[in-house]
């Protein structure tokens, strides 16, 4: 499993809380059709720990994190070729 870092379109909320909206995928755009949970966690998969979005994206539920560190959005790819979503 590897990491994969993606585009991503958020929201921020008045309570400060960042939102994925959108996703990029090469030239595609998928979007976030509901975040079903929010919480600190590691990948233990391809490594980083960050902000875990349990997102529902073209009706599957799908891991999105954010890695504070690097100031970037990933997810867990088998490898870079393959798309998550």
């Amino acid at each position: 499993m590897s990491k994969q870092y993606i585009r991503v379109a958020a929201e921020f909320t008045k309570e400060g809380a960042v939102n994925p909206i959108l996703i990029w995928w090469g030239d595609k755009s998928y979007t976030v059709d509901r975040i079903l949970d929010r919480r600190r966690a590691a990948s233990l998969k391809a490594g980083g720990i960050g902000w875990r979005y349990t997102c529902r994206i073209l009706g599957k539920e799908r891991y999105l994190f954010y890695d504070d560190e690097e100031q970037q959005w990933f997810v867990e790819v088998p490898d870079p070729y393959t798309v998550p979503f």
